[in-house]
This record gives structure tokens, sequence and C-alpha cells, in this order.
């Protein structure tokens, strides 16, 4: 799962997220997912231990929470 651009990651995570809420996908999915995206695009994600500007405004900081408080399990 490697994405071109930050918008395309940006889709990815928005989609992930959204299904954990809709409950189309369980937990261990969506952790396992997010870790997925961040080992395979950490540059497109992070930039000075922040969320790239684009990942910001694509994403909300609603979804963010959620993906930063996975990553912070590592």
């Amino acid at each position: 799962m490697f994405y071109r651009t930050q918008r395309d990651l940006a889709m990815a995570l928005n989609q992930l997220v959204d299904a954990y809420w809709n409950e189309e996908i369980i937990e261990k999915q969506l952790i396992n997912g997010v870790k997925n995206l961040y080992e395979n695009n950490e540059n497109k994600l992070m930039k000075n231990n922040q969320f790239t500007t684009v990942l910001q405004q694509q994403c909300g900081k609603r979804r963010l929470a959620v993906v930063e408080r996975i990553l912070e399990l590592e």
C-alpha cells in the first residue's frame, strides 16, 4: 500500500477510519491498516513529528486523533 501523493494517502486513511466508524471493519483491522499505511508512507504522513498540512486539511481532527492514538500504541 504505497501512495503516490499525500491526497491519495489521505483518502485511504479516510476510508479506513470511516469503515471502522460504520462498523464495516473491526478494531484490529483498523490498527493493522493504519500501521501499514504509516510504515509504507511515513514521509507523506508526518513531517517534524506532525501530520502534514495536506493530511490535516483532507482528514480532519477527529480522524487524525484516531490515527495518532493508534500510532502512539507502538
